[in-house]
């Protein structure tokens, strides 16, 4: 009686053994998963940025009206970009 409760009791640990293992790899595949698809999200919401970026730049090309935010942005936008060209040309002189 007691050697078949210790069976039934081993039997029952080896399939929570098991079933742990096969939740592990699980988890494990969703973290990776969930990571790539993090990954992409970013690289979404930068696309999307840059595509609102294009869209002021060529509204104030276009002499279209921009809001005041706008226009204060792009202009901090476009001295950054001037900023990174002088730290380019700088650098490819030297």
């Amino acid at each position: 009686m007691i050697h078949e409760e210790l069976q039934k009791l081993e039997k029952l640990a080896v399939q929570a053994g098991k079933k742990i293992e096969a939740l592990s790899a699980e988890n494990q595949e969703l973290k990776a998963r969930l990571s790539l698809l993090e990954g992409e999200i970013q690289e979404k919401e930068q696309e999307i940025h840059h595509f609102k970026n294009k869209i002021k730049i060529s509204n104030i090309v276009d002499n279209r009206p921009v809001s005041p935010e706008d226009a204060t942005e792009m202009s901090d936008l476009i001295n950054n970009y001037i900023q990174e060209i002088d730290h380019l040309i700088t650098y490819l002189s030297e």
